[in-house]
């Protein structure tokens, strides 16, 4: 009985808080299924105070009904609690810190309420644990940051607690298993209660209660650009980031980050980049979510495989009808799996590209800026080169050659990280800075290291308007300086270049401008782009994609 009682406490203080629910909620609860009007009752019953809490909160999938219950418990009954979640995206994610319930968070990105969450924490409202990548805080929910509670988004439940969780499953297969696993109590709130399921993707032993929400939960379209918004600077870039590194490394396995620059590119796989021969030579293997502005790229035959993050709100029919490029279960539908393909991009693709905020002139990028603790996301895993890997492909070689050209060092390959942004970004904040604004952020944050997204050794190219630095082939620190400078435009830092230098890195290849890559500027129009509208993506679809109202123009 000592020993039993010695090394089961989870077990047993799991078992007292399911009893505390049976007793509370009594004939209202049916097997695991309770309703709707008894939530407040069950989290009270559940909670206890400084439990670490993980929410769903995911990039666009959210368990909206549970976060909001979460805000108005009594936090005279219920507070100390360390809130785990990837993003930050509701109001209700912080409610909780304002009203005194929760008072510690570790997460990875904030989007919408990076500006409120740097006010909260200057204000000692919360104390930040870390800003994590996703990668980073799933592993440590099976290390030292296990949730004892976790409420997660389900589409669907059967009668005996099994859960369908469709094509955006995203981040809900590791906040379960960490949490059933390590004797924690899973709530989960669904769209609807049937009968039989789709598919089971969440077996009912692993849940511990479940309740119909009032409205379907809240689901993002986080990744759809409309085309008609694409600049002809941004299909200049696009252009150069495709005939200078996508053809120049042969990259097959990629990962694309969100925003209008690389939609400009995905639109003109099937035109520009058909014109140089690269269909069968280019972008054929992704980590990425499904995004509206590879449909024609998929139609053209580019494309043979999509492993995704999450899904995309309108994509559901033609994911089904292309099912030999996407991940997709035998009921017709996807199954997403943002840790997976997390890993996916971290250690199967060749490349990243991306965008970012700011960059220094050692190359550092971060999206956290003066008054917005943004957080990022999965750009570290994705834009890192990943020392554990040992596969070989044409680019990975290559990029790790141009890296240690003349050095006596053991070979090994590289990944190929490209930051590609525009000069200035919007209301003419320059992109590139002396120093990022991540220092300042730090101290007074008191975090112990600056928020860097993408740290500079990582980083192979840098794409801009001006053209792409290739800093694999720079040999000294100056090198590098006088490399970003020389593709940062008009910016203060761009205007502080050496000329003589510069056009010397030109001369070696280091840095090439679109004449240097035979772009000739004035094709650079939205002529090129396989779809100018959201229209246009429809027709490409067949009919088969639906886009969410607010991008229906026609």
């Amino acid at each position: 009985m000592a020993a039993e009682g010695r090394w089961n406490t989870l077990q047993t203080n799991r078992q007292q808080r399911l009893a505390r629910v049976a007793q509370t909620l009594g004939s209202d609860l049916q097997g695991r299924i309770f309703p709707q009007q008894r939530i407040k009752d069950v989290l009270h019953a559940t909670l206890e105070v400084g439990d670490r809490v993980c929410i769903e909160g995911n990039n666009q999938k959210q368990a909206d009904f549970l976060a909001k219950a979460l805000t108005q418990l009594d936090p005279q009954r219920i507070h100390g609690l360390h809130m785990l979640q990837s993003v930050l995206a509701l109001p209700e994610h912080l409610d909780v810190f304002e009203k005194g319930i929760a008072n510690k968070l570790d997460f990875s990105f904030s989007g919408p309420q990076a500006g409120r969450l740097a006010k909260l924490a200057s204000a000692g409202k919360l104390n930040i644990g870390a800003i994590h990548t996703y990668l980073e805080l799933y592993a440590r929910y099976f290390v030292d940051l296990t949730p004892r509670v976790a409420l997660v988004a389900a589409q669907a439940a059967d009668r005996h607690g099994n859960l369908y969780t469709g094509p955006n499953t995203e981040d809900t297969p590791p906040i379960v298993e960490a949490t059933a696993f390590k004797s924690g109590i899973v709530i989960a709130q669904v769209n609807e209660i049937v009968d039989v399921l789709p598919r089971i993707d969440i077996p009912a032993d692993w849940v511990n209660f479940v309740v119909q929400a009032p409205t379907p939960h809240y689901i993002e379209p986080l990744f759809t650009r409309d085309p008609a918004l694409i600049s002809e600077i941004q299909i200049l870039m696009a252009m150069m980031a495709i005939k200078g590194i996508y053809a120049e490394y042969e990259v097959k396995r990629l990962n694309h980050g969100i925003g209008f620059d690389t939609a400009a590119i995905e639109l003109l796989l099937p035109t520009y980049a058909a014109s140089l021969g690269l269909k069968g030579k280019i972008a054929s293997h992704w980590a990425l979510n499904p995004h509206p502005a590879l449909i024609p790229a998929i139609e053209a035959g580019f494309v043979s495989s999509v492993h995704s993050f999450g899904s995309e709100l309108g994509m559901e029919d033609y994911i089904r009808a292309r099912s030999d490029v996407f991940f997709v279960g035998a009921d017709g539908s996807m199954r997403s799996n943002r840790a997976m393909s997390q890993a996916a991009g971290h250690y199967a693709c060749d490349m990243f590209i991306g965008s970012t905020l700011q960059i220094d002139l050692q190359g550092n990028s971060s999206t956290a800026t003066l008054g917005r603790i943004a957080g990022f996301g999965g750009a570290p895993n994705m834009g890192a080169d990943a020392r554990g890997r040992r596969h070989a492909s044409p680019a990975w070689l290559k990029a790790g050659r141009e890296a240690r050209d003349g050095q006596y060092a053991m070979p090994r390959g590289q990944k190929l990280v490209v930051q590609m942004v525009e000069t200035f970004r919007e209301h003419m904040q320059p992109a590139f800075v002396e120093t990022l604004d991540a220092w300042q952020l730090a101290q007074q944050a008191k975090m112990e290291l600056p928020p860097v997204m993408i740290y500079g050794e990582d980083v192979s190219h840098i794409l801009t308007e001006e053209g792409i630095a290739n800093l694999l082939l720079c040999r000294s620190d100056e090198e590098r300086e006088q490399a970003i400078r020389g593709v940062a435009g008009y910016t203060p830092v761009g205007l502080g270049r050496d000329q003589r230098m510069v056009e010397n890195l030109r001369d070696r290849g280091i840095i090439k401008r679109p004449e240097d890559l035979g772009i000739d500027k004035r094709l650079a129009t939205r002529d090129l782009l396989a779809a100018k509208n959201m229209k246009d993506l429809v027709r490409a679809s067949e009919g088969l994609y639906q886009p969410p109202k607010r991008f229906r123009n026609w």
